[in-house]
């Protein structure tokens, strides 16, 4: 088995480039998970593996091993290798050089009658992190990605969603495309906006349905308010107008699973 010891292996400095630089991920296609949990989600997620580096007396590796494919290039490296490659505090000895996805909205597969977040030109990797968790743990069918404003494989999107970036279906486009697409699979689209919207529960989310979520700062642009079944708004009692994008998609899609019965 391959061994390294030095930062200054070429290998790995081109690691630390596809941690660090949108723009190597994507000449390369590749990007880096960190911690077994994660990895595991990938795997179940579909994603192919390239390369593991691990600590051996940080990591018990042999049952992630039995899952892989022998093409599959396992590499020893130390402590300190890995804490030049590693993006959380947290030492769990173990990184994966994966192959990204094709997120184009036309390769989306459905159910019959899907539950699908839509985020719109979300900037901060930690709030689109969050929405995915949102997804994932209400079940919803998608997250489309509107207008997207950070590279999905950011390690700061793969730490904070937690794994959930590979559970959920995910893709991207344009605003208009998405609207497009939700308009030729007959899905109604709610925004969640302050202008010409009733309250988000007054609405029958039990059909197929699209929840529109936009920047806590700007909002949804006018192409979402306008493409609307119906606008919608979450009422509030205190002093601001707005809370985290997170928090408002997780009300509106409970809101939804209650209605269909969980």
């Amino acid at each position: 088995m391959k061994q390294i010891s030095s930062t200054q292996n070429p290998f790995i400095k081109s690691l630390v480039l596809l941690q660090e630089k949108a723009k190597a991920r994507k000449q390369s296609g590749t990007f880096l998970i960190e911690g077994q949990r994660e990895i595991e989600l990938a795997l179940k997620g579909g994603y192919e593996l390239e390369t593991v580096l691990f600590v051996p007396e940080l990591v018990d590796y042999s049952e992630l091993q039995k899952q892989l494919p022998v093409s599959c290039e396992w590499i020893e490296i130390h402590k300190e290798v890995y804490q030049k490659l590693a993006y959380r505090d947290t030492t769990e000895g173990i990184i994966a050089v994966a192959k990204m996805k094709n997120h184009e909205i036309a390769r989306l597969d459905l159910p019959k009658n899907p539950l699908v977040l839509v985020a719109e030109a979300i900037e901060k990797p930690g709030n689109l992190g969050a929405l995915l968790r949102t997804a994932d743990a209400v079940g919803a069918d998608a997250v489309l990605i509107a207008n997207p404003k950070t590279d999905l494989y950011n390690p700061n999107i793969v730490r904070s969603s937690v794994g959930c970036l590979f559970t959920n279906p995910i893709a991207t486009g344009s605003s208009e495309e998405v609207i497009t697409f939700l308009l030729q699979k007959n899905i109604a689209i709610y925004s969640a906006t302050l202008q010409n919207s009733n309250a988000y529960h007054e609405n029958d989310y039990t059909g197929p349905t699209a929840l529109v979520v936009g920047t806590e700062a700007t909002g949804l642009t006018a192409a979402w308010r306008e493409a609307a079944t119906q606008n919608i708004i979450i009422p509030m009692s205190g002093t601001i107008d707005s809370m985290n994008v997170s928090v408002a998609a997780a009300i509106l899609l409970f809101e939804a699973k209650r209605q269909r019965g969980f």
